[in-house]
């Protein structure tokens, strides 16, 4: 197994942890938003689309306006009462130079794998998930981890998350995918987010061919794609899917596949086929290409 197969194997343990540690009288309550807050939520990469579901699920959760940005891009004019940074390694060039920005002048809390990091010296408060941590360029533990903890703060019921993450690791892949051709993924609310996070891991890891939309933006365009040898991937509850929306990829000759768990469980069926392709493409998933752990800009 690569590096980063064991660590797609050990998420439903890193969830545990997230939900204990969310849960501790002493854990990270103090440091995450307070209901009412004006919250910006950044990262780049992976952190921006994890960024992305915390945010919706935050504000549809009548906990307060959220807004996601890559770090590079966070508005320089608008108040917030926090700026949360979501860094697995702590050294990424954007986040430390937002924090440094923001110093003094907004309480600014970040999230990372690395608490010894740089971003400790720059930020007001740490959150560590250090047991997520992973030496795979390609995240998955960390990135999932970070997000259960979030979602475990806002008080979602995730019981069912690791029997489903194992389930996730168990279960055969879906037919005809390790076939496919390209793959188009869809979400909707924070399960946007768990959409672009999908493709991203598919095109760092396997170099595939990958989209991500709104569900409801695929018709206005994106299915134009879809076609024999092609996977519209849907995030959600098959029964939730638009109506009308599984005949028109029927009729394009595209292969639907709605599994039907929380999205993040179905992510680590994602995070399976990246790797698989990865190897069947003679491409390593612990170093793809032209990547590193961290963008660290001169």
């Amino acid at each position: 197994m690569s590096q980063t197969e064991i660590e797609i194997a050990t998420q439903p343990d890193c969830w545990r942890q997230a939900v204990a540690l969310a849960r501790q009288p002493d854990g990270p309550a103090a440091a995450l938003p307070r209901p009412g807050e004006r919250v910006a939520v950044v990262g780049c990469g992976t952190s921006w689309f994890i960024a992305q579901a915390y945010a919706a699920l935050r504000e549809s959760g009548g906990h307060g306006e959220t807004d996601a940005f890559p770090a590079s891009e966070m508005p320089a004019g608008r108040a917030y009462d926090r700026v949360v940074a979501l860094t697995r390694s702590g050294t990424t060039t954007e986040v430390l130079e937002l924090l440094r920005r923001l110093r003094g002048r907004t309480p600014t809390t970040a999230v990372t794998a690395v608490p010894e990091s740089p971003v400790s010296e720059l930020a007001d408060a740490v959150v560590a998930l250090d047991f997520a941590d992973e030496t795979s360029v390609v995240q998955t533990r960390f990135a999932s981890a970070e997000l259960v903890l979030l979602r475990a703060h806002l008080g979602a019921d995730l019981g069912h998350l690791p029997q489903q993450g194992h389930s996730a690791l168990d279960d055969p892949m879906p037919a005809g995918v390790l076939e496919a051709e390209q793959f188009t993924f869809l979400g909707q609310g924070w399960a946007y987010g768990i959409a672009q996070e999908a493709a991203l891991k598919m095109r760092e890891a396997a170099s595939a061919w990958t989209e991500a939309y709104p569900v409801m933006e695929y018709r206005h365009g994106p299915i134009s794609v879809t076609g024999p040898g092609r996977v519209a991937w849907w995030f959600g509850d098959p029964a939730a899917l638009p109506s009308g929306l599984a005949d028109d990829i029927a009729r394009t000759g595209g292969q639907l596949v709605a599994l039907g768990r929380d999205p993040l469980a179905d992510l680590v069926v994602v995070h399976r086929l990246a790797a698989a392709l990865a190897s069947a493409r003679g491409l390593d998933p612990d170093n793809p290409r032209h990547l590193t752990r961290s963008v660290i800009l001169a």
